[in-house]
């Protein structure tokens, strides 16, 4: 059999796989108030590898506890990453036993990185003529990456060969160690060279052939970032031995030995039913499982792999190549890239346009990063687009497109045609979901995961602006955006279409408010206060009333703002049905149970009503 007839084997990154989910994955929880976001993200990514590789020998391989031989090599190895996430920790052990339920063949070696056992087993199953496929989302990986080896990244459906690493980094996969040490890495504290980014490091190496090549060269280089180098010479030989991959390992198991097993039914039976994974139960139980799980009330969708076609326009002729292609669109999806959230503070720094599904560009005109490419001029780009964008007679979608109206109105651009917005799409269809960001409907209704903001521009205090961050990383980010809301446009209108009164809310009410509204927070509204203070007046006896009734309804007076006085009177005292329950696992006194609660009881109405006067007093 030829090495591309054999099945692959197939390496799972499971740290990678772990904490992409969890960042990724919505605040999920069981009815015992345990975390189940991460463990149900890692499970739908197993299943999904499993369903379209069905491999035979496979392994899923975490990093064990404790620190390990790169820690002694250099103290300060990942010394800025700070400790885990308690709700992420209580879900590795569930996690473990779901991978071993299911058959798969698990690894943590003590005193060695997850990478290095991973890099271990690739090269000695390449070395036996065995394809390998390692399913992670860490560059690092890219190293381990040759005619036998590729790389499948689960949260954006894309694979990487050799010709995919050069076109990803612009350097070859033998020389991605040497890419690595020149740029650092702040999260795992890889020195590298301050201010040598991507697009030096690929100079240098294209230039000089490779790090030994570059350290030779040093005193060539001229400017700022020249100093940088002949100063970190001494500290380089050391950061490319921590972004190397050791693949010379001493293991328990060879890769012949990694064979899938049948899953135990019994066992994955007792674990969703206590995490809560409703359909995958019906699946085991012998359902027709739609490939969809819930946990709480959040549906999310295993989708199947999707390519995309993204890419920056800096050319002059493709912008009018597109915007022609936009001109002639029935939907044209946009969404804005700024320096702020703060939309009267925000400055463009480019716009993303998608009208089909996997295909977006990305119009970059304020990156000002040392070595930013050319860039289309801003003020042309928008005199260009204004006429498109102000056209009432062409409809445009977004995910809060009240944010993009007010920063194009910082231009002069008055946006016209706003058809729908993904987010009162979203809240209209399900306004008891608790968020209604991008990045949380994809899960829930593309079963996609996206780029996250952090991924691209850092967290915190070392957070960088969006203008600082390079085009590379920048471009399939801001594309993504305008490609994932188009795709959820469709998903959640053709679910709106057949709900006649959500439907008619969202169209007579909510979209023609997002332009009111946007108005309103740029100009402000004239208020007449002598109204206003005879209404407080109204709600507060009104109030003062729905409390009294309250009070004789729950047998004596309480405190009608404590959560705990009303969790105690309406589960301990009156014993009414729980029907969810807190993180902490106590009774939720939530609105959404409230108002279940109220269509058979009067106390859980009275609560409400005196919520809502409440909260119409305080605007």
């Amino acid at each position: 059999m030829s090495t591309e007839e054999k099945k692959p084997l197939v390496l799972v990154d499971g740290s990678s796989y772990l904490f992409r989910a969890f960042h990724a994955m919505p605040s999920l929880t069981n009815a015992a108030g345990l975390n189940t976001g991460a463990i149900y993200g890692v499970t739908n990514m197993l299943r999904r590898l499993l369903a379209d590789y069905a491999p035979e020998e496979i392994a899923v391989v975490f990093d064990a506890k404790g620190k390990n031989f790169r820690h002694e090599m250099y103290p300060e190895y990942k010394a800025n990453r700070p400790p885990m996430p308690e709700e992420l920790r209580e879900q590795i052990e569930p996690i473990h036993r779901i991978v071993e339920a299911m058959g798969l063949p698990m690894l943590a070696i003590e005193g060695v990185e997850a990478d290095d056992v991973i890099g271990t087993l690739a090269r000695r199953a390449a070395a036996d003529g065995m394809p390998v496929l390692i399913s992670t989302g860490d560059k690092d990986m890219a190293q381990l990456v040759d005619e036998h080896v590729t790389l499948i990244n689960t949260m954006t459906d894309t694979l990487s060969d050799p010709a995919q690493v050069v076109e990803k980094f612009g350097v070859p996969a033998e020389r991605i160690i040497d890419y690595l040490a020149l740029v650092g890495d702040k999260v795992d504290n890889v020195p590298g060279v301050p201010k040598c980014g991507p697009k030096t490091a690929v100079k240098w190496l294209s230039a000089y052939g490779d790090l030994d090549g570059v350290m030779a060269h040093a005193e060539e280089i001229k400017g700022k970032v020249g100093e940088y180098l002949r100063d970190s010479l001494e500290m380089l030989p050391l950061s490319r031995d921590l972004v190397t991959i050791r693949c010379d390992l001493e293991l328990p198991l060879q890769h012949h030995e990694l064979q899938r097993r049948s899953p135990d039914a019994e066992a994955l039976r007792e674990l969703f039913t206590e995490m809560g994974f409703k359909t995958w139960l019906s699946e085991l139980a012998g359902g027709q499982g739609s490939g969809e799980a819930e946990s709480g009330d959040v549906e999310i969708p295993v989708s199947a792999p999707i390519e995309v076609d993204y890419h920056a326009i800096l050319d002059a002729q493709e912008f009018e190549a597109w915007v022609q292609r936009l001109e002639a669109a029935e939907l044209i999806c946009l969404d804005t890239e700024t320096t702020s959230l703060d939309v009267m503070e925000a400055e463009l720094v480019g716009l993303s346009f998608a009208i089909e599904p996997g295909e977006a560009v990305y119009i970059p005109v304020g990156h000002d990063y040392p070595g930013a490419p050319d860039q289309l001029d801003r003020d042309t780009v928008l005199a260009r687009l204004k006429p498109l964008l102000e056209d009432p007679a062409r409809p445009k979608v977004g995910q809060n497109l009240k944010y993009d109206m007010g920063v194009l109105a910082n231009y002069d651009i008055q946006l016209k045609g706003i058809a729908h917005d993904t987010m009162l799409e979203s809240y209209v269809y399900n306004s008891t979901a608790s968020r209604h960001d991008m990045d949380s409907l994809a899960l829930s209704y593309l079963g996609r995961g996206t780029i996250k903001y952090e991924e691209v521009a850092g967290k915190g205090a070392k957070q960088i602006p969006f203008s600082q961050v390079d085009l590379e990383q920048a471009t399939p980010y801001a594309a993504e955006d305008a490609d994932i809301t188009l795709q959820l446009h469709r998903n959640l209108w053709e679910k709106l279409e057949k709900e006649e009164k959500p439907r008619e809310l969202y169209q007579a009410m909510e979209v023609p408010l997002l332009s009111v509204i946007s108005r309103i927070e740029r100009h402000g509204v004239l208020v007449d206060s002598a109204m206003l203070r005879r209404q407080s007046g109204e709600l507060a006896h009104k109030m003062m009333e729905i409390e009294k009734a309250a009070h004789e309804a729950a047998g004596g007076p309480f405190n009608m703002a404590s959560p705990k006085q009303i969790q105690t009177i309406l589960f301990e005292q009156q014993g009414l049905p729980v029907l969810k329950k807190t993180p902490k696992g106590q009774p939720s006194t939530a609105e959404e149970v409230l108002a279940e609660l109220a269509e058979d009881y009067p106390l859980p109405r009275l609560i409400l009503e005196h919520r809502s006067m409440a909260k119409l007093k305080s605007t």
